[in-house]
């Protein structure tokens, strides 16, 4: 259980954020905001590099529900989702979820904040936190229908958020939450894989030097598993050091061939999709209760060309095919998702502050310079994670 503080309700009657909702007037937090704008990188309509925009001026995060807290950015950590929507990927689907009853008019996302990973300090409480005190540092992985990270204050629900790591920077601490919340849905959630059931588990990670990869290796071989890695030749030094058993260069020619030669896995994390669907399930042990997970889905691309209805039954056709057909063979096929998750993360920063994961870090960039850290985000080929240092701490008063 996450441990219980109050959030500073002292001054709640004094200084309460009020909120009109018809004829109820509602108090949501402990402090009021004296701010109304704040500097933050927004885009204005969706395409290339050039749709970022420096603001001075961006909407200041209010809480409208008593479960947030507002953060103080310190540090934001980028994603390929990140490039992906700022390219539009998915603005169907998430448009849904931030306004489900469609009330407002399309286009309404902007200005659009991108940034999924965050590292700060809460600034202020809804009444209802209580796992939480202004001043905390924490560390979460925003939902992408929310606000992001690249700006100097975000709102998030409690649930979202946990303790950063005593151990990390906030720069560090902003490597971690995105990949690890993906990782940690499909491996724990779809895949099954607990700290107790994980060793001597044979366990292949396609596509491992990027951020999510660089994470999986290193949580489920702290929990005893042997892990094999697909990577280019020049990572491989990179992904032994994070704790890799096998290393395959996938440049040296067809994966499939030396993989087919080893013992076969109990479970297989997919960060590359294409074609190695194809012949990754040939990789498993059959009958034995073995999992193909691939976080490689059709889902946001179906919704985006077919809309909402019709992508969404084209997803499940899709994903209850392919399900039969490998369950056929005696080997579930099972797709991963993103799921933004606070106690996740809080029994992630033990195994950080315990040294059994270490951020990695491949570059850092100043605020201002985060069209660099996109272009540099396209480029892919990725040694771990990029990280924009938004403020430092003791910028928070």
């Amino acid at each position: 259980s996450r441990p219980i503080s109050s959030c500073l309700i002292g001054r709640a009657c004094a200084n309460a954020l009020i909120s009109s909702h018809g004829s109820h007037r509602r108090l949501f937090s402990t402090t009021s905001s004296r701010m109304t704008v704040m500097p933050a990188w927004v885009i204005d309509q969706y395409g290339g590099n050039d749709v970022l925009r420096f603001t001075k001026n961006a909407s200041f995060p209010v809480i409208n529900y008593p479960n947030e807290v507002i953060v103080k950015v310190f540090a934001a950590g980028l994603n390929p989702l990140d490039v992906s929507m700022r390219g539009g990927y998915g603005a169907a689907t998430l448009s849904m979820k931030r306004d489900p009853l469609n009330i407002k008019q399309s286009g309404n996302e902007f200005p659009l904040i991108l940034g999924r990973d965050v590292s700060g300090v809460i600034m202020e409480c809804g009444l209802d936190v209580k796992y939480f005190t202004e001043r905390d540092e924490v560390w979460a992985a925003i939902p992408p229908w929310k606000q992001g990270s690249l700006a100097e204050f975000v709102v998030l629900s409690a649930n979202e958020v946990s303790h950063k790591p005593k151990t990390l920077s906030h720069t560090e601490a902003a490597a971690i939450p995105y990949v690890a919340a993906t990782a940690w849905s499909a491996l724990v959630n779809t895949g099954g894989l607990t700290k107790d059931n994980c060793a001597k588990k044979r366990i292949l990670i396609l596509g491992g030097s990027g951020g999510v990869g660089t994470f999986a290796i290193q949580m489920v071989k702290a929990w005893g598993a042997h892990v094999t890695v697909t990577c280019s030749q020049n990572a491989e030094r990179f992904v032994k050091g994070l704790g890799a058993d096998h290393v395959v260069d996938y440049t040296a020619g067809p994966v499939e061939e030396p993989l087919s030669a080893l013992e076969k896995f109990d479970l297989i994390l997919d960060n590359v999709g294409g074609d190695t669907e194809r012949w990754a399930l040939n990789l498993l042990k059959p009958w034995s209760g073995a999992k193909y997970i691939t976080l490689v889905t059709p889902f946001l691309q179906n919704t985006d060309m077919l809309g909402i209805a019709d992508g969404m039954m084209q997803t499940a056709a899709t994903m209850t095919t392919k399900a039969v057909k490998h369950l056929m063979k005696g080997v579930h096929y099972r797709w991963g998702f993103f799921a933004p998750s606070g106690p996740a993360l809080d029994e992630i920063r033990e195994m950080v502050d315990a040294g059994q994961i270490r951020a990695v870090v491949e570059e850092t960039f100043s605020f201002s310079q985060v069209p660099e850290a996109f272009e540099k985000l396209e480029k892919g080929h990725a040694r771990g994670k990029t990280v924009v240092q938004i403020s430092k701490p003791g910028d928070e008063l």
